[in-house]
């Protein structure tokens, strides 16, 4: 499968790409490679992990990363409280010699007690998944060194265990806002590519396969609004998510034309602007003006 045909089969599901980011992620495939997406909040990195999955009919692992993320909630961790149960348990059947401890921390540390976190559950599947690592940069910087032996040999070194490599390669998707800088040798291990807010040619091609019940018309209108609105003074410009959600209000709301009520026009507006602040900035008489060039 070349990058066209990539582009093609994420297109039919709903997902437009534009052409670097279809041959990125086909570089990333043919050499089963960490693909890392970087860009604004909502333009569409996470979806294309879930559309990846959708393609290849496989299970999709999300990892959803934050500040104090560690190994305990990102990898494994022993199920303390079923083992110190069957600690009792064993201890009472054979009683305190040497043995029987030798016998019991064996049996205990074991993959019964062992639970799985996303990184490890991805690498343990047969058939390989797609394994989403969303928002690394809200993760601390030590946490980068957990992922490196996983990005660089598929593999997890458990103390009590040993290593366990993967039963087969995850897809793997990582994504970032680009809240923090990400180290050098993270970067190198991925593919990388800068996702962009659309343009309008490809925020209406998206608008079409999601929202196929809009009128072409009021289709036009609301990626033109949404375009002409990113580049306002906003704290949080809306996403590619937030165009679909909006022209969904305004299917229910019955509005064929952005410009003929500018109290529903105002109203649906929060759709749009997800902070107090952004509300203020777009009063009713700019949405007017900017559903005025929209028309």
């Amino acid at each position: 499968m070349n990058w066209q045909n990539l582009q093609t089969k994420l297109a039919g599901k709903g997902y437009i790409a534009s052409s670097e980011l279809a041959m990125a992620t086909h570089i990333a495939l043919e050499l089963e490679r960490p693909i890392l997406l970087e860009g604004d909040a909502g333009v569409g990195k996470t979806q294309i992990a879930k559309t990846l999955a959708d393609i290849h009919n496989t299970e999709l692992i999300r990892l959803q990363c934050y500040e104090g993320l560690d190994a305990s909630a990102a990898i494994y961790e022993w199920n303390y409280q079923r083992q110190l149960l069957s600690i009792r348990a064993m201890a009472e059947r054979t009683g305190d010699s040497g043995n029987a401890i030798d016998d019991i921390e064996t049996r205990i540390f074991s993959a019964d007690y062992l639970m799985e976190r996303p990184l490890l559950r991805a690498i343990q599947q047969k058939k390989p998944p797609v394994l989403l690592i969303d928002e690394i940069d809200r993760a601390d910087e030590e946490f980068e060194a957990y992922l490196l032996e996983i990005l660089s040999d598929f593999q997890v070194t458990i103390p009590e265990m040993g290593t366990i490599t993967a039963k087969s390669k995850p897809i793997v998707v990582l994504t970032s806002n680009g809240t923090r800088d990400l180290s050098d040798a993270l970067r190198r291990r991925c593919i990388y590519n800068f996702v962009p807010y659309p343009d309008r040619t490809t925020e209406l091609a998206i608008l079409r396969a999601r929202c196929p019940a809009v009128e072409p018309a009021l289709a036009a209108q609301i990626v033109s609004f949404v375009q002409s609105l990113r580049k306002e003074d906003l704290e949080k410009k809306p996403g590619i998510a937030e165009t679909l959600d909006w022209a969904a209000a305004l299917g229910g709301l019955g509005v064929n034309d952005i410009t003929v009520d500018p109290v529903a026009l105002k109203s649906s507006l929060v759709c749009l602007l997800k902070t107090e602040a952004d509300q203020a900035a777009i009063p009713s008489e700019v949405a007017q003006r900017l559903a005025g060039r929209a028309g």
